[in-house]
Formats: structure tokens, sequence, C-alpha cells
């Protein structure tokens, strides 16, 4: 989460852009945002009829205080430059593009959705998913300004590591660290990968709150019963605020009375603590207002 973009992102759920069922119930979902997907969950004779249906759907309006994406198929697919042109008319809150691996690509999606007459709020989400990727994230993240988040492939990451899927995520943390530090270099937000056993939810929590010490901003998920425990885990906890509360309130009345040491709870408080605590509340605040 930055300074400049405080919109939770906890829980954002991939919804599979073939299933009308699916689009129509993801309007009542208390998830903070959702990815209307034309890419991995839509058969390749599916891929137009998806198309029109999400289309129509990011139009809708229907989906309330939802952040609503379009996940569109990859560059160099027969179907990428179809989607970015019904993205654009359709104009959702941001375009998520697969398999960007280089900057450029990031600045082809952007004059093709500006050529198409995208809306200035469509943002760009970029999910980088490989090797190359992790090692130009930095660069990807600040290809663009439209540019505002991105998300982590981890399936597509663990395949081309050749790495397994265990608790923990070791193969994966090289990986993971690469991207957060590109996004906090840039201040761009940053959102985990899927937990793909929907029926594991211990093993899910325990993935989320890793993701949450780790800094990432929410998770992408597979299903909807992963969304209570993901918005939990990375909402701040009551604790957490009330401490933040006494943490500006004691630096504040420190620096007033010219005091160069504060201290809460028996530790010592500079500036950058009250920076955090800041950025706690106002999370804290915008996750409120839902």
């Amino acid at each position: 989460m930055t300074g400049q973009d405080l919109r939770p992102r906890r829980s954002v759920l991939y919804m599979p852009g073939a299933n009308a069922r699916a689009l129509e119930k993801a309007r009542t979902l208390p998830t903070d945002a959702l990815i209307l997907d034309l890419e991995d969950s839509v058969a390749p004779d599916a891929k137009d009829e998806a198309r029109e249906r999400v289309a129509a759907a990011a139009a809708s309006g229907e989906y309330g205080h939802r952040e609503v994406t379009i996940r569109v198929n990859a560059p160099g697919t027969p179907w990428h430059a179809d989607d970015l042109t019904a993205a654009a008319e359709a104009g959702p809150d941001a375009v998520v593009v697969p398999k960007v691996e280089q900057p450029d690509t990031v600045k082809m999606v952007e004059a093709a959705l500006e050529a198409a007459g995208a809306p200035d709020r469509t943002a760009i989400w970029a999910m980088i998913e490989t090797p190359v990727a992790m090692f130009e994230a930095r660069a990807i993240a600040a290809a663009s300004d439209r540019l505002t988040v991105l998300v982590m492939g981890t399936n597509d990451l663990a395949k081309e590591l050749h790495a397994e899927h265990v608790p923990g995520r070791a193969p994966l943390l090289t990986g993971l660290s690469l991207a957060l530090l590109a996004a906090r270099a840039t201040g761009k937000v940053i959102l985990d990968g899927v937990h793909n056993d929907v029926n594991d939810l211990s093993g899910f929590e325990a993935e989320t709150l890793q993701g949450r010490q780790l800094g990432f901003d929410g998770k992408t998920l597979i299903h909807p019963r992963q969304i209570e425990p993901c918005n939990r885990i990375f909402a701040p906890a009551e604790a957490e605020v009330e401490r933040s509360r006494r943490i500006i309130e004691a630096f504040e009345e420190a620096t007033s009375q010219g005091r160069g040491v504060v201290t809460v709870d028996g530790r010592m408080i500079e500036s950058l603590h009250v920076e955090e605590a800041r950025r706690v509340l106002a999370l804290a605040a915008a996750v409120a207002g839902r």
C-alpha cells in the first residue's frame, strides 16, 4: 500500500470470464477486488464469448466498492489485441497483463489502451511470473505511471524453476523478495500469488500470514472461501491500530516539548516508526470504509 494509493487490496479474487453465474455471484462477495479472467480459465473456443461477457460485466457498474479488473490473454497470443480493445472500451479499474517480462511490454500495452480510448482511470497491473521477470521487475514497475500494481504469478514461477510447492515456499522466496524490492523501490502495490489447495485453509492462512510479514499488500485468490481469512490477516488488527495511535501521540507530545527520545511499551520510537504507524491508521480507515 503506497502513500499515493490507499485502496485496500487485501483479497483479489480470480473469476472465470466464461462463467456467467460466477460473474453474477462476484457482485455479492466480500472481496476487495476482482480479476475477471480471459486467460487460463477460458478455453480457446470460448474466448470470444467470454470477452463480450467480461467487458459487459466490467462496464456494468454493478460491483459496488469492489475494484474490477480484466485479465487479458498474454502478448503474442491470437486474442491479446482484441482483449485490449474490448477492455479499453469497457473501462475497468485495471487491465491485468500476464507474462510480462520486459518494460517494453508495459509500454506497448499502454499505447494500445490509449489508442483504443481507455479512460485515464484504467490502470495496468503487470503479472510477473518467470525468472526473467524477477530480474526485470524494477524496470517493469517503473515503465509507466499507468502501471500501479505488480501481481505475482507463483504457479508459473515454480514451473519455470522446476520447484516444488512446499510449506514455507522456500524455493520461491528469492523471486518474491526481488519483486517486493522492485515494488517498494518504485512506489507500486504488490500482490502475492495464489494458494492452490482450496481445502487447505490452515495452509492458506499460514501462507497469507507469510505474505503479509514479507510485505505484500494483499493476495490473489482462486476460491471465495479464501476471502475471509485473507481480509482478516491483511487488515490491521485492533491492537496494532491502538499501538499506532499511541506511537503518534507520544511522538507528537515529545516533539512539542522539545524531547528527542520517545519510548512506547519500552521501545524507542523514531520518525520511521511514526510513518509506519500513520500508514497503519490510514489502511485501517480505508478498510473500515468498506
